[in-house]
Formats: C-alpha cells, structure tokens, sequence
C-alpha cells in the first residue's frame, strides 16, 4: 500500500513533470483505460459459452476442398 507521503511525492513530480494544464486530460485518460479495461474483464467473465467443451465427437458440416491446400 501507498502510504500518504508516497503519494504526495507522486503527485508533487507529476505536476512538475507534466504542469498543472495537463494533469486533468491524464487523469482522465486513465480513468477511461481502467474503466474499459475493468468492463472486458467483465465481459469476458459473461461468456459461458466459450468455456464449455465442445463435442469432439461430431462431424464437420463440409470438408475441406483439395484446392484450398498449398501446392509444392
């Protein structure tokens, strides 16, 4: 855990670094990242259906044509 000091010296360089105009479209920035990538993570948690065992047994619906292999 970050303690306050830590945090403070981060936020102290930040707006050294980067000005106080520029602060605010970077914390938005990332704020939109971690909020896109938090609903992925989600996302992908909701699909039951890629996670379960296909049939092995069964059959392709067409076979591969003969033409569709590369010649040597």
């Amino acid at each position: 855990m970050i303690s306050p000091y830590t945090a403070g010296a981060l936020v102290l360089v930040a707006l050294i670094v980067f000005g106080p105009s520029k602060l605010p479209e970077i914390g938005k920035a990332l704020g939109k990242g971690i909020k896109e990538f938090k609903s992925g993570v989600v996302d992908e948690a909701k699909k039951p259906e890629d996670t379960q065992m296909m049939n092995v047994t069964e059959q392709p619906k067409e076979l591969p044509k003969a033409e569709d292999q590369t010649k040597q």
